[in-house]
């Protein structure tokens, strides 16, 4: 019998599909991260997660890259959403398999064919750069993954475990707890659960979490994840 932790570990692109949220309190949940981290760190290169509303026409996007090589991206349309993730250290990485693992992408819909081949999820020979792949199309009920056959025995064969663990545990407290480890400072639970609760950012909540930082610094990030905000 496997243990929660266990399970965890074994997480596939498929397990994390039945516990995503939905795409609203999805794009949501990113845009909170993103302006934590925004508050966190002035510098943009230290964050892991970010949010752009102008990402394309009629797309957004939001992001995560841990500075070692893996990462996901998120596109946010009326189409609905689609996820790619790619960690290099998974058996799955299409640079250890001739390109993408079979199945991964081939049933993406064509809807979202031209993420699949947008260049910044591309290596300069155009390969896509991808370990797990996800989309919901709007009005869909789940989120979707290709058939895949995974590899036997492999703990986290496509590293959807580490990349979406924030993702399909949306909680403050989960935030708070890669935060203070990341950042190595305590972070206020009070303040995540303002920021997760979507309500207007203050210059007192801001304090709380980065003593050194005005609101008026944050106005960029704000903007680019359509984040409210008032002063005091």
């Amino acid at each position: 019998m496997l243990l929660a932790s266990d399970w965890i570990r074994f997480m596939t692109a498929h397990d994390v599909a039945r516990l995503l949220p939905d795409i609203p309190q999805l794009r949501d949940l990113c845009r909170s991260m993103a302006v934590l981290e925004a508050v966190l760190s002035l510098e943009w290169s230290s964050r892991y997660h970010s949010f752009d509303t102008g990402w394309g026409p009629g797309e957004e996007m939001a992001s995560m890259r841990n500075g070692s090589g893996d990462e996901y991206s998120i596109v946010f349309s009326a189409a609905g959403a689609y996820i790619r993730g790619f960690a290099h250290e998974a058996v799955m990485s299409p640079y250890g398999n001739d390109g993408p693992w079979p199945g991964v992408l081939d049933s993406v819909p064509e809807i979202f064919r031209h993420c699949v081949q947008e260049p910044a999820f591309c290596d300069e020979d155009g390969m896509p750069v991808v370990t797990a792949c996800l989309w919901r199309e709007a009005g869909d009920d789940c989120w979707r993954a290709g058939e895949i056959d995974y590899p036997n025995d492999v703990s986290d064969p496509d590293g959807a475990a580490y990349l979406f663990a924030r993702l399909v545990d949306p909680s403050p407290e989960a935030f708070q707890r890669f935060a203070e480890d990341y950042y190595e400072v305590p972070v206020d639970l009070g303040a995540v659960r303002h920021v997760y609760a979507l309500r207007p950012l203050t210059q007192t909540v801001v304090t709380t979490l980065n003593a050194d930082l005005s609101i008026e610094d944050l106005a960029d990030d704000l903007a680019a994840a359509r984040y409210p905000s008032v002063a005091g």
